[in-house]
């Protein structure tokens, strides 16, 4: 993010409008994404029982057997509550709302970071495409995407506050206010401008001492007069963020989860990245491209801009859950560096090669590649999940057919379940009546002999599995991947024995 003063940022029109527009459709095609994400289902159904129960929070979890008496703080109660409004609002086409919700909510954020580059609008639309090609593994029904779009507004309001009069500074606590009740990310937009602060006062306290470098920066150095009201603008905006169901308990939720090694060391999300996956590649291909991009063309000295991107990249590598945070932070950077590239490879280039038919022709191929990559039916599995979700995850590795099966034979399994990490929203969302085992809010969750992630792991990763668990939490009936090793395990359990099974999920009753 450049802090610079609004009256000198060009934003010239773009040549190109064949190329916005089909760049605007690739855009489009990469944030629209089906209803896959495992955690949907139990922010979907905590919407719809908010709903129903005239928006009166639970005080402990009401959803599984294992952890009745948790304490459940839900901190994304708000958006929870629009999700379930808009499906339950539109009827049979609900799901294809909720997809047209959370793409709008990832174009805006995108479209409202890049809008502080200093580049025309066909810079900015690339910027945005090559983003969120990057960022397609953390795309979709997520409410992780509300933290960016309030990211995002955070980085501009900082930008407009700092040159368009003291009261612009106070658009933060109301920002703030809506984001602590959407979404608990808003933890990291108070880091963002405490560090944006930060690096702004010790660059005051720099120049006052050595007034010569502030006519080398290429970003205006704030007056002590503006990081003062900064500051007392962003401690209100912390302030506010009390103003929530919960109160200080919100903070003390975030900060166990935030602080639990186990879950920190097990969950994917919490890994550093790696070279070992598709994702880990294209990520640090990205980081390497802008980076030396703007090594070997970038000439501006901007301190406070290089501290935000490298604060954020290191956090970045240290836990893939914080690369759409970096993405997000270095779109402006990203879009310059576009900008810089074409615009001197177009001196270099003959002019029938530079003409825009060539560009759109050149950028229609790639772009053509990198759909067909995506899959070369990617909106129509999309209309599907909106539209038949029932039958789109036939499809998937969902196992929507046992679910059918539980909903006509309820009469042959048990009380208590046993699923899959992976199937807990799922489940909550298919079979609303069902209490389950675990799902994704509960990795950090644990009371007296009661951990249910550590449990959780002891019964499917350990070898053999510690099949104990199960009679720990009473389960009577188990939903489970066919072929994994706590499917392997029940089978030689002669108190176990399997009612149903298919190609993805096997049943199990205990006799």
């Amino acid at each position: 993010m450049a802090i610079r003063d609004l009256g000198e940022t060009k934003n010239p029109a773009s040549g190109f409008p064949a190329l916005d527009a089909l760049l605007l459709f690739f855009i489009l095609n990469l944030a629209l994404q089906p209803l896959v994400e495992p955690d949907f289902g139990w922010h979907l159904r905590t919407g719809l029982d908010l709903i129903r129960q005239g928006w009166r929070l639970p005080a402990t979890d009401p959803y599984s057997h294992t952890m009745p008496d948790w304490p459940w703080v839900e901190h994304a109660w708000l958006t929870d509550g629009l999700i379930a409004a808009i499906f339950q609002g539109l009827g049979p086409v609900g799901p294809l709302g909720v997809i047209l919700l959370f793409s709008a909510v990832t174009i805006g954020a995108c479209w409202t970071a890049v809008g502080a580059a200093e580049t025309g609008r066909t810079q900015k639309l690339v910027a945005v495409a090559v983003v969120l090609w990057v960022a397609l593994p953390f795309l979709g029904a997520r409410t992780q995407l509300v933290t960016l779009m309030g990211t995002a507004l955070a980085l501009r309001s900082v930008l407009h506050a700092r040159f368009a009069g003291p009261g612009r500074w106070w658009v933060l606590p109301p920002l703030f206010l809506l984001w602590a009740n959407l979404h608990g990310g808003f933890t990291a937009g108070l880091f963002l401008l405490g560090l944006i602060l930060s690096a702004s006062a010790i660059m005051r306290w720099i120049v006052s001492r050595r007034p010569w470098l502030e006519d080398r920066l290429d970003e205006p150095v704030m007056p002590w007069r503006e990081i003062g009201r900064f500051a007392v603008a962003l401690a209100a905006s912390a302030l506010v963020t009390l103003i929530n169901p919960y109160g200080w308990r919100l903070y003390a939720e975030i900060y166990a989860s935030l602080n639990d090694r186990f879950m920190i060391d097990v969950l994917h999300e919490w890994q550093p990245v790696s070279l070992q996956s598709r994702a880990g590649l294209v990520y640090v291909a990205y980081v390497l491209g802008v980076g030396l991009t703007g090594f070997c063309r970038y000439r501006r000295v901007e301190p406070v801009r290089w501290t935000i991107l490298l604060v954020f990249l290191v956090l970045s590598l240290q836990h893939w859950r914080n690369v759409p945070l970096f993405l997000i932070v270095s779109l402006p950077w990203c879009a310059e560096q576009i900008a810089t590239v074409t615009e001197r490879a177009t001196r270099f280039l003959p002019a029938r090669v530079s003409r825009p038919k060539v560009w759109l022709l050149a950028a229609t191929v790639v772009m053509g590649l990198l759909m067909g990559l995506a899959g070369p039916d990617h909106l129509r599995r999309v209309a599907l999940s909106g539209l038949d979700p029932s039958e789109f995850f036939r499809q998937t590795d969902y196992p929507i057919e046992a679910v059918q099966w539980v909903q006509m034979h309820r009469d042959q399994v048990g009380s208590r379940l046993y699923n899959d990490y992976g199937y807990g929203g799922f489940l909550l969302w298919w079979l609303p009546e069902e209490k389950i085992f675990i799902d994704g809010r509960m990795p950090a969750w644990r009371i007296g002999d009661r951990w249910i992630f550590y449990d959780y792991v002891a019964l499917t990763n350990w070898d053999p599995p510690a099949l104990g668990v199960l009679d720990k939490y009473g389960v009577d009936w188990a939903l489970v991947r066919r072929g994994s090793p706590l499917d392997q395990a029940l089978r030689r359990e002669a108190g176990w024995y399997p009612v149903y099974e298919d190609a993805k999920a096997v049943i199990y009753v205990r006799r």
